[in-house]
């Protein structure tokens, strides 16, 4: 029968397995501080990208040049196919993309949401201004409850919150009996159901994306150049246009494109509180999809929507490229 171990040799055996251990630990830093390493860093979220954007992206353009078959499964036609003589043979249809240029309704649809994301964002950057702002110059105590009170709604589903905005925003609502109890309405203001209802949801929800990169890039800011300029006499408002405001603009940029890209498709809000005439390219997608089953109707709407975001961008970053090598030289 075998002794058990003692303490001492039960010591050595773990005092052996955490030495292996770190020593494996200082090898993998080593090696990840090394070139290799840096490459297997960066090749690990380049997968994640190519797995699940670029692989799905190819997927939805290869479905929106498919012409829709109804009844099959899944229900759009094979682009590769067998001609008589047995040479394979590519069938490409453009007849999704051409009635995106040509029918009103997809053209009422981009529209909408482009204006509905324009103005959403428009409103995100007006209030989220000043709350970043003033969380920027609060102490870092007060700073750091301002924020978790910023992000705080994100700790509800977006579609419980449209439907909180149901409640509040309806002819009954807490909006309309606070406005009739103070008098300034005599009657229930009609606004669920409306464009204001959708600018108002929107704004709501997304105003977070607004006040976060605004915040991290005021935070930044030397306030110290602000007592210099009303030392020399500037005022408030003059110092705000000719200091704050110019070295707040990449701040600005970031929090505009992070509200007005996902604002863009963005479909729960206008279907729950808009009207019968807020279509949007979401709301397109989901009827082609789900309604019609015309699956490249509903691809070749997404990749348009893609391409009006995604090249905007590019010439964007190319013009601002440009610009700065132009102010190196």
């Amino acid at each position: 029968m075998a002794r058990p171990a003692s303490h001492s040799s039960l010591w050595q055996l773990w005092h052996q397995v955490f030495t292996d251990l770190f020593r494996w630990i200082g090898v993998l830093g080593r090696e990840l501080s090394s070139s290799r390493g840096r490459w297997v860093v960066l090749a690990l979220p380049m997968l994640w990208l190519v797995a699940f954007f670029l692989v799905p992206f190819l997927l939805v353009l290869k479905i929106s040049f498919a012409s829709a078959v109804s009844g099959a499964q899944p229900p759009y036609s094979d682009m590769i196919g067998t001609a008589e003589d047995g040479a394979l043979t590519l069938r490409f249809a453009i007849a999704g993309y051409q009635l995106l240029l040509t029918d009103s309704l997809y053209v009422t649809a981009y529209v909408n949401s482009l204006v509905f994301a324009t103005v959403s964002t428009l409103g995100c950057l007006v209030l989220g201004y000043p709350i970043a702002y003033g969380i920027a110059r609060a102490s870092p105590a007060a700073r750091a409850v301002l924020l978790v009170l910023v992000i705080l709604p994100f700790w509800t589903s977006s579609l419980l919150r449209a439907y909180a905005l149901i409640g509040i925003l309806r002819t009954n609502g807490l909006l309309n009996q606070l406005l009739m109890g103070l008098g300034i309405t005599d009657a229930p203001l009609v606004i669920l159901h409306t464009d204001l209802a959708v600018y108002i949801g929107i704004t709501y929800n997304y105003l977070p994306f607004m006040i976060m990169p605004l915040t991290a890039n005021l935070m930044r800011l030397d306030f110290t150049l602000l007592e210099a300029a009303a030392d020399l006499g500037a005022r408030p408002l003059t110092s705000f246009l000719r200091i704050t405001l110019p070295l707040s603009v990449p701040g600005i940029v970031a929090g505009s494109l992070l509200v007005f890209i996902p604002a863009v498709g963005e479909f729960v809000i206008p279907d729950l509180l808009g009207g019968p005439d807020a279509l949007t390219i979401g709301r397109a997608i989901w009827t082609e999809f789900f309604s019609n089953r015309d699956w490249p109707m509903a691809s070749a709407v997404a990749i348009a929507m893609l391409a009006l975001i995604v090249v905007p961008m590019l010439v964007f970053e190319y013009v601002q490229d440009k610009r700065l090598e132009g102010d190196r030289r």
